[in-house]
């Protein structure tokens, strides 16, 4: 197994490993770094398996050999860590009012992240500028081209054919109702995987965020609109029609005026003064004691209330992850306004336990690091 070259995997977005080659991988990835003589413990493979698959890995150029463990009786443990540099991975996530691209390495670490400073509105403008980022990355970090994976693209919205066309909000109509994938393939040279930010955000987290101590969890993405993504048992969850996390939809129209969608904030403040024109700002600059916030937070919670207790009540998660666009502080404030289906009355005084709340662990735009994971994850990890 050797890496790919873009020109050698273009429209082809199969896995690059096997399944034991993956497993081997992803556990090198979640316990990092670990001694050899540890990995045979977290599979079901025979000693001698696991050994084989180890070498084969090392001679293909995704693992190596790592500094020993000290610390342990004897001769320190002899550590196997993945070759960062294997390949890299592309992603770009698409808001209302922002658009941002990332470069992740084999090891999933983020390399570079850069938002344009432009309103993405215009598509073909911004594919045009986001290429130019991407070579102006590559060059910068003396990264060749043949050593990119692929590219995962998300964007807000929720898919409406079989081939992944969006239908994302207003602001950005020029990427509604087409297929993306073609033009993005021929414009970046890439294979390309569209998902939606919800869903991105929560595979980021699942593999560098709360996913390192949580294997289920329900990620909420606060947004110009309100969405999100599920990760069951370490998996994204997309549904059969790959709109799974569409919480938005429990909300009766007269609802969804109230739900958790920042832009009826961004109104709301507004209307009180305050002169806020974009997510991204509202994130830079929000203040608890802004006049506004505390109706906002009235009107909204109850219908956050209800989308918490169904989340328990069917997936039955071991945390709720608030991401997103969303301020760390009005996170808190929500988090801690939040009623929990265990603090109603139980038979027996007992309820069932709840899921943990917690804010995304997440540093950068979680929708466009999760959009660089996705190809690691669909072809090299689990």
């Amino acid at each position: 197994m050797t890496p790919p070259t873009a020109s050698a995997m273009k429209f082809d977005r199969s896995p690059l490993a096997s399944d034991n080659e993956r497993m081997i991988l992803d556990i090198v990835r979640r316990h990092e770094p670990i001694a050899r003589s540890t990995i045979t413990g977290h599979t079901n493979l025979t000693q001698q398996s696991v050994h084989r698959l180890v070498e084969t890995l090392m001679e293909g150029g995704f693992l190596r050999a790592g500094a020993p463990l000290k610390g342990t009786r004897g001769q320190p443990s002899p550590t196997i860590e993945l070759v960062r540099e294997a390949v890299y991975s592309v992603g770009v996530s698409i808001n209302t009012d922002s658009a941002t691209l990332c470069l992740a390495d084999f090891a999933c670490n983020v390399v570079a992240e850069e938002a344009l400073e432009m309103v993405p509105s215009d598509r073909q403008a911004t594919t045009a500028a986001l290429l130019q980022t991407l070579e102006s990355i590559l060059k910068k970090h003396s990264i060749a081209r043949e050593r990119l994976l692929g590219l995962g693209f998300s964007m807000s919205g929720f898919f409406v054919s079989d081939n992944r066309e969006f239908n994302a909000p207003e602001p950005l109509r020029d990427w509604s109702l087409i297929d993306l994938r073609p033009d993005l393939e021929r414009a970046f040279g890439l294979p390309v995987w569209l998902e939606n930010n919800g869903t991105t955000g929560a595979i980021g987290e699942s593999l560098r965020g709360a996913g390192l101590w949580c294997s289920t969890f329900a990620y909420l993405s606060f947004n110009y609109g309100f969405g999100g993504g599920l990760i069951l048992d370490g998996k994204p969850f997309h549904g059969f029609h790959g709109n799974a996390g569409e919480f938005s939809t429990i909300f009766t129209p007269d609802e969804s005026l109230r739900r958790p969608a920042l832009q009826y904030l961004i109104a709301t403040l507004r209307d009180n003064g305050i002169d806020i024109h974009s997510i991204n700002e509202l994130q830079q600059r929000f203040e608890p004691s802004w006049p506004g916030v505390e109706a906002w937070l009235d009107r909204t919670m109850p219908q956050l209330d209800r989308l918490i207790a169904t989340l328990t009540g069917v997936i039955d998660p071991q945390a709720i992850v608030f991401g997103g666009q969303l301020p760390q502080a009005l996170g808190r404030m929500m988090i801690a306004r939040a009623h929990m289906p265990s603090q109603r009355a139980h038979r027996y005084g007992v309820g069932s336990r709840d899921a943990r709340l917690v804010l995304s662990e997440m540093q950068g735009d979680a929708a466009a690091i999760g959009a660089a994971l996705l190809p690691l994850k669909l072809r090299y990890f689990l």
